[in-house]
């Protein structure tokens, strides 16, 4: 009887807490991470179950053991979909977690003056909030991604606000942030009088990361902030051609771009700076199907990979990966302006080597290095702020051996825009780059070109 009041007692004082004393199976998580937000006479730092923590991280849910593998410690999401199994899957392999909320934004129809519509999104993240806050690889809630992009309500923050204080009172182990679209001192001021229950301020910056750490405080928050996606320049911000199609850097030169804005920019302000979260870890269609994303479509890791591991680990990669050099076509680079004639034959090459040590040496045969080349159409899908897109389709280009690194082909018949694709292989590992070009159509003068090409033979294969 004795033991049954005590029971009861400490029922009534703490159920759950009874429950893990007594090793039920029912309770989902034993442990509950801790991540606070301390500020130091350095500047600002995370502090995770009692350590100081800060956040080298991929935005992505997939390749998680080659997350691991290169140094990273963290992963992020923009939304709840496959909250749970990403959850568990990252504490298996002790990374954590920055679960975001995909609050639904002004460019895609939704009305921030409609207060029923605006309640019901509330209600569902107080279930979400509810549901996985103790989950012991939650690291921070994201309270939206880019909501300012191509907005002109600003009761977004409102809403914004009223989940970051609903978090506050029933989550006290997990700070809250949202991500702005670049960093704009309209949204800095709006988020600091309208949501002070955000604890972090994310920023999603590309070509102009270099400005961040300046602006922000300039801006008027005076706390700390996190990159919450960089890496090469965007198509936004890039130079380009006559036609009005934006030029493409290689994976050498987003490998390089990766390596300094990370030193210059992320590493060099942690004292406000608790980190960041490279984007993409994974493929993705976005203006072309390599822009942004760190692996290949066939799931292979590109040269920026490489970078990461690199800045993560302080040590070079072990296995070494291919690098590109240079890349033409008709002799010209993708800087030119390229005009061909619809139908007729061209030559392009790759100068391809061997990142040994992350710098590039000349393989002494050829053959240890592998080459695919296509042709595809100019992307007809191109929308914003990371929307779906849909990929662009492929045309036959008759190449002559598009696994060598110097090719011929014959311009697609149709006159347009398109882009010449080559992908360069080893170990495992892919580097790639593209040329963009336009077919010009054929005048009546130079009529039909010809496909049909003609070897001269001996009579005598045709005898019996």
């Amino acid at each position: 009887m004795a033991k049954v009041i005590v029971f009861i007692t400490l029922s009534c004082f703490s159920f759950r807490r009874t429950l893990l004393l007594l090793g039920f199976c029912c309770i989902p998580y034993l442990s509950i991470s801790q991540t606070s937000v301390q500020k130091t006479p350095a500047g600002y730092t995370f502090i995770r179950n009692g350590s100081p923590y800060y956040v080298k991280g991929v935005g992505g849910e997939v390749n998680l053991d080659k997350a691991v593998a290169i140094g990273a410690n963290s992963i992020r999401t923009w939304g709840i979909e496959n909250a749970q199994s990403v959850l568990d899957e990252a504490q298996k392999r002790g990374l954590t977690v920055m679960l975001g909320m995909w609050l639904q934004h002004e460019r895609h129809g939704f009305d921030y003056n409609d207060t029923a519509k605006v309640r019901k999104q509330f209600d569902f993240y107080k279930s979400i909030v509810l549901k996985y806050k103790d989950h012991p690889a939650l690291l921070m809630w994201g309270v939206g991604n880019e909501l300012d992009l191509q907005y002109t309500n600003t009761n977004v923050w409102y809403a914004v606000q009223d989940l970051a204080k609903f978090i506050h009172e029933n989550d006290p182990n997990h700070p809250t942030s949202t991500v702005t679209a670049g960093l704009d001192s309209s949204e800095v001021r709006l988020i600091t009088e309208r949501a002070p229950d955000i604890d972090v301020y994310c920023v999603n910056t590309y070509g102009d990361i270099a400005n961040v750490p300046a602006n922000i405080e300039k801006f008027g928050w005076h706390g700390p902030y996190m990159i919450t996606e960089w890496g090469c320049n965007g198509y936004w911000e890039s130079p380009t051609t006559s036609w009005k199609v934006s030029l493409e850097q290689t994976s050498t030169e987003k490998k390089q771009v990766f390596y300094d804005r990370y030193n210059n920019y992320i590493a060099a302000s942690k004292d406000k700076c608790l980190g960041s979260y490279a984007f993409l870890w994974g493929a993705k269609q976005e203006y072309t199907e390599t822009w942004f994303g760190l692996f290949s479509k066939d799931n292979l890791p590109t040269e920026p990979v490489d970078a990461l591991e690199s800045l993560f680990t302080g040590k070079a990669p072990v296995v070494a990966g291919p690098t590109i050099e240079r890349i033409s076509l008709d002799g010209k680079s993708a800087k030119d302006n390229i005009h061909l004639k619809a139908g007729n034959k061209y030559n392009a090459d790759v100068l391809a080597a061997i990142a040994v040590n992350m710098k590039s040496v000349f393989p002494d045969t050829a053959h240890s290095l592998s080459y695919r080349w296509k042709i595809l159409k100019e992307s007809s899908d191109k929308k914003s702020g990371g929307d779906k897109e849909e990929e662009a389709a492929e045309v036959d280009g008759g190449f002559s051996n598009v696994k060598a690194s110097q090719v011929s082909f014959r311009v697609p018949e149709v006159e347009g825009a398109y882009r010449l694709f080559v992908n360069v292989y080893l170990n495992g590992k892919v580097a790639y780059a593209n040329i963009p070009f336009y077919a010009d159509k054929r005048t009546e003068a130079e009529g039909q070109s010809r496909f049909i090409e003609f070897k001269r033979q001996s009579m005598d294969s045709f005898r019996k």
